[in-house]
């Protein structure tokens, strides 16, 4: 059994230590998590796992500034002296930044006087706290070096976007990327505006347990009335998913047919051949499923996950081979693994339904942060962009969900099984933070040469929707901040 410990600092709070809870250890070529049970008692985190490999510490910490986010020491060896859980966590974050930094100069990136001072000086106050670590600032200067080299990410993430869109503008001044929003229902007609203005594009929901309430016997009205009007409105629309992989968004009565794998795949497919015999005249691109990847319903094993969703595109290919086919990965950054015993991790389980040949014609990787337990615990940009190259390797097309709360209370229109939970990113969690973080992590994603489409994961919160608070229009139809961020967001780069 593997094992590794880590020193805690004496004045840590009661809510930091039950964060920490969530911490586990990760290695491998994708860096995904091992099953890892993390304890702390005594003043240390404890944190076991079967697999006894090198691997690396990822765990939450409150940082000044940067907000309260996972973040991840370097490769450690067992030991039976306890690692200084502060200064290892410098240590990951600045070795983060410096190779970040000359993969990107080598690329072309220009830093400028002012970033590279900046990396420099949080490697300083890393090297400062490591000569000698019986000190009693040991701790300080680790926070210290915590505090700048996740400030000098920051600066270094943001040039990278600056960057890449100017030489991406001085060859088209428009990207040609779909930024489309999820719509539960028709927006009132004094919206039609504000969405045109901040989206080109819409994405029609499919919520499986509405659409066929008993077996066989199918409701298409939200449906039709969305294509409707984006018809009329001249906006391209994406469909689905069709099949999200979570309790809420499939039908009660399929639990009649648990573990019963032959039986789910003919329901299955049905209902996308029915979907998509009656609308795929008026929509060519489909999002299949979500969430197959992490899913822990029907008795239904990772395998036969992994063959659910391979057959349901297959059927969609066979009916007609030219639409554009999209499957999503949910929690990217493997979180569920660390609870869950799974073999796949989701970047592998991404790469086999790519090998299957299905041309598909783009991976969705649902980005949608501070939402348990679906969602994927808070990262900063340069994580978040050296996740997004990582799932590039597999060589398709990417198309990101995204999505952040505004507020914490309980959504009454959301999933039950779903609370904003999971760090946060900056500050706490407002409607002012959401629309900041909507728009860093937005040009993130579209600056990528790679990314195909974004979307935001709803438009408003009256409407019946999965992600909670995460809302561009709140429940009395007032808009928030971040639907004019996003709106100049696309006024600037999109078509």
């Amino acid at each position: 059994m593997g094992q590794a410990t880590f020193l805690l600092p004496d004045d840590i709070s009661a809510e930091a230590a039950r964060e920490l809870e969530r911490s586990f250890m990760a290695g491998g070529p994708d860096g995904m998590p091992w099953l890892t049970r993390a304890e702390i008692e005594n003043g240390l985190l404890r944190l076991r796992r079967d697999v006894e490999e090198s691997g690396f510490l990822v765990a939450p910490w409150d940082i000044p500034e940067a907000g309260r986010l996972m973040g991840a020491t370097t490769t450690i060896m067992e030991r039976e002296r306890p690692y200084h859980f502060q200064l290892e966590m410098a240590r990951g974050k600045v070795n983060q930044l410096r190779c970040q930094a000359e993969d990107w100069r080598a690329g072309g990136l220009e830093l400028t006087s002012g970033l590279e001072g900046s990396i420099r000086d949080a490697s300083l106050s890393f090297g400062r706290a490591i000569l000698d670590p019986a000190n009693d600032q040991t701790n300080s200067l680790a926070e210290e070096s915590l505090l700048q080299s996740y400030r000098a990410a920051r600066e270094l993430a943001q040039a990278y976007v600056s960057q890449v869109f100017r030489v991406r503008h001085e060859r088209d001044p428009q990207l040609d990327v779909t930024f489309g929003c999820r719509l539960g229902s028709v927006p009132p007609s004094h919206w039609a505006t504000a969405y045109g203005e901040a989206f080109n594009s819409i994405t029609v929901p499919f919520n499986w347990s509405k659409t066929e309430p008993k077996e066989g016997v199918y409701s298409w009205d939200v449906q039709d009335a969305l294509i409707n009007w984006a018809d009329e409105n001249s906006f391209p629309v994406t469909a689905g998913p069709l099949i999200d992989f979570s309790a809420s968004q499939l039908p009660e009565w399929l639990w009649m047919w648990e573990r019963d794998i032959s039986s789910l795949a003919r329901i299955a497919t049905n209902y996308v051949s029915a979907a998509i015999k009656r609308y795929r005249d008026r929509i060519r691109r489909w999002h299949l499923a979500s969430a197959s990847n992490s899913a822990s319903i029907l008795s239904l094993t990772e395998e036969e996950l992994l063959w659910l969703t391979v057959k349901i595109a297959q059927t969609a290919r066979q009916l007609d081979p030219g639409l554009e086919l999209i499957t999503g990965i949910a929690q990217p950054w493997g979180d569920y693994m660390a609870i869950q015993d799974r073999s796949h991790s989701p970047f592998v389980f991404a790469d086999t339904l790519i090998r299957t040949d299905l041309n598909l014609a783009a991976l969705d990787i649902e980005l949608v942060m501070g939402v348990t337990p679906r969602g994927s615990y808070c990262r900063d940009l340069l994580d978040t962009s050296r996740m997004l190259d990582l799932y590039a390797l597999l060589g398709v097309p990417l198309r990101i969900t995204i999505g952040y709360p505004s507020a914490t209370a309980r959504d009454n229109n959301a999933d039950p099984e779903l609370a904003v939970s999971g760090g946060h990113w900056q500050g706490e969690i407002d409607i002012d933070r959401q629309a900041e973080w909507g728009v860093a992590f937005t040009a993130l994603a579209i600056c990528k040469p790679y990314v195909q489409g974004v979307q935001w994961v709803h438009l408003a919160d009256a409407d019946s929707h999965q992600f909670p608070n995460c809302g561009l229009i709140d429940t009395s139809g007032k808009p928030k901040p971040a639907l004019d961020s996003l709106r100049q967001v696309r006024k600037e780069h999109l078509r």
